[in-house]
C-alpha cells in the first residue's frame, strides 16, 4: 500500500471509528489526508469502498496473526492463551478498527454484512481450535461457538473499560487476569 493510500486508510479509519460512518464525509476525508478528491478516487471508488477495504484487511489480519501463531502450538489451552493475547494486543493497536467493526456490526446495510462476515470468519477460526480441544479431549465439554464469540467479547470489552476509567490497558495485567477467568472454565 502506497503512502497516500495509508494515509486515507488511517484517516477514514479513524475518522468512522470518532464520528461514525454516515457522519465522515468524503470532503472530510480528503481535507484531513490533505488530498485533492480525485486522488482520493484513484485510490477509492466510494467512501464505502474505503470502509469495506477498512474493515476486511483489518479483520484479516487479526484472523492471520491467530492462525499463524496457533498453527505453531499443539495444546488447545496454549492456543487459546496466544489468542487472547493477540485479540488484546489488537484491541490496543487497532482501536478504531474494532470500535469500527462493534459499531456497525447491527443493521440490514451493506457495511453492516461485511462487518459480520469478517468478524464471523473470525470467530470461526477460534471455534475451530475449540473443537479440535474436545475432539483431543484438551478442554472440557463447552459449546465452541459460544466460547469463541465470548472470547472476543471479553477481549473486546476491555475497551469499555478503558473508555470508563480513561486508562490505557496494561497488556500483561490484562492478559493474565483473562488467562485466569478465560482457562479456568475451559482446564479439565
Amino acid at each position: 500500500m502506497n503512502k497516500t493510500k495509508r494515509k486515507i486508510f488511517e484517516t477514514s479509519m479513524e475518522l468512522f471509528a470518532k464520528k461514525g460512518y454516515d457522519a465522515t464525509s468524503i470532503e472530510e476525508i480528503t481535507s484531513v489526508v490533505g488530498v485533492a478528491k480525485g486522488t482520493l478516487y484513484y485510490h477509492f471508488s466510494s467512501k464505502e469502498e474505503i470502509f469495506n477495504f477498512l474493515v476486511e484487511e483489518g479483520m484479516k489480519l487479526l484472523k492471520n496473526s491467530i492462525e499463524i501463531k496457533t498453527s505453531k502450538l499443539d495444546n488447545t489451552i496454549d492456543k487459546i492463551k496466544a489468542i487472547i493475547l493477540i485479540q488484546i494486543k489488537v484491541i490496543v493497536k487497532y482501536e478504531n478498527l474494532i470500535t469500527i467493526v462493534l459499531s456497525q456490526v447491527w443493521g440490514k446495510e451493506q457495511r453492516n454484512d461485511i462487518c459480520k462476515k469478517y468478524l464471523f470468519e473470525y470467530i470461526e477460526t477460534v471455534e475451530r481450535i475449540l473443537k479440535e480441544g474436545l475432539e483431543k479431549n484438551e478442554i472440557r465439554n463447552i459449546n465452541p461457538e459460544l466460547v469463541a464469540s465470548e472470547i472476543f467479547g471479553i477481549t473486546c470489552s476491555n475497551l469499555i473499560y478503558k473508555l470508563k476509567t480513561k486508562e490505557e490497558i496494561d497488556i500483561p495485567v490484562l492478559y493474565e487476569q483473562l488467562n485466569d477467568i478465560l482457562l479456568f472454565g475451559l482446564s479439565k
